[in-house]
């Protein structure tokens, strides 16, 4: 079973910056994308941010230029940098990895982080 431990978030002033990490274990033959998205108390889980195989990243609109996503193949870990922070980041974030398996082999997969509460104050 493919598990993910996601680690660094906290507590920040605005303006200041956290980097978050996830890492994926258990299984894997293969990972394609990887991102990160976020849940704020009574919302929708949001995309913040993608990044595909080939290192091709996508960010949500009211991140871009703030937050940096990158991934590390070696390690099967994705970061997010966020800079800039603003109080209406305030959410959980998990990361999610897509992937195939190596038993059954090559079956695809989707899996979730745990979450990690990042809380941004002004």
């Amino acid at each position: 079973q493919v598990q993910l431990v996601e680690s660094g978030g906290g507590l920040v002033q605005a303006g200041g910056s956290l980097r978050l990490s996830c890492a994926a274990s258990g299984g894997i033959l293969t990972i394609n994308a990887m991102g990160w998205y976020r849940q704020a108390p009574g919302q929708q889980r949001e995309l913040v941010a993608t990044i595909s195989s080939g290192n091709s990243a996508d960010y949500a609109d009211s991140v871009k230029g703030r937050f940096t996503i990158s991934r590390d193949d070696a390690k099967n870990t994705v970061y997010l940098q966020m800079n800039s922070l603003k109080p209406e980041d305030t959410a959980v974030y998990y990361c999610n990895v897509r992937g195939q398996k190596t038993v059954p082999f090559r079956r695809p997969f989707i899996s979730w982080g745990q979450g990690t509460q990042v809380t941004v104050s002004s």
